[in-house]
């Protein structure tokens, strides 16, 4: 397996082959959602740097319910439109009036079940 990297050319098949123990254990955050959107497993660094317990979050839709900031054009309706994404941007999380510089990694594939959000602090 390749090292689970934020930056990591094939990350997406990284990702979809990991443990749940080892994305857990990453030092970025990482959102791995169904093709719905619902949140399958919010590993601890994201739920550390968003404040929010995992069980608050893992079963809800990402952008509707949780991080409803980032419920727009650049961040969860590329998820709807492209059908391959991997693309990394410069993004402000505003969550309860505090605002977090982020880098974000949109990962989505046809041949892979689930999309990633990953989260690292800038």
């Amino acid at each position: 397996m390749s090292p689970l990297t934020f930056a990591a050319p094939d990350v997406l098949h990284t990702l979809a082959a990991a443990t749940a123990e080892e994305l857990d254990s990453a030092d970025f955050g990482i959102v791995k959602m169904d093709s719905s959107g619902k949140v399958v497993l919010y590993n601890t660094f994201e739920s550390k740097l968003a404040g929010l317990a995992k069980t608050k979050v893992i079963g809800r839709r990402f952008f509707a319910d949780v991080a409803i900031c980032a419920n727009n054009h650049l961040v969860a309706d590329r998820y709807e439109e492209e059908a391959e994404l991997d693309a990394t941007i410069d993004y402000v999380f505003a969550f309860e009036m505090r605002r977090t510089q982020v880098q974000l990694r949109l990962l989505k594939s046809a041949d892979c079940a689930y999309r990633f959000l990953l989260v690292k602090r800038r």
